[in-house]
């Protein structure tokens, strides 16, 4: 039986029940003209007990496959994220104030 591989890559998606979305980064070089170039792969993880949230650095292992693309698990959480949700949503963060209002608008 072969070993089963085992990749690092950061939850870009925590929406699901039991599953998660990672990013895997990999180095490689370009065919013709050599350049290192950053490739970025996603994959759908079996997150058993929802442990991993947005941003944290986890360890995903293969496995069985469990729906048509979910075929990791994840084996542990390497580093976790800072709290992402503490401030609110981006549309929530978007809606807020940039700074102080101009002449033209304090009239109105």
């Amino acid at each position: 039986m072969a070993a089963k591989s085992m990749v690092r890559g950061i939850v870009t998606s925590d929406k699901m029940e039991k599953s998660v979305v990672v990013a895997v980064e990999r180095q490689v070089r370009h065919g013709l003209y050599g350049k290192s170039q950053r490739r970025t792969s996603t994959f759908l993880a079996h997150n058993e007990g929802n442990g991993a949230k947005l941003g944290d650095l986890v360890e995903i292992r293969e496995g069985r496959p469990m729906s048509r693309r979910k075929r990791w698990v994840v084996a542990r959480i390497v580093r976790r994220a800072l709290d992402v949700h503490a401030r609110g949503t981006a549309e929530e963060i978007a809606d807020e104030p940039a700074g102080p209002q101009s002449k033209a608008d304090a009239g109105r």
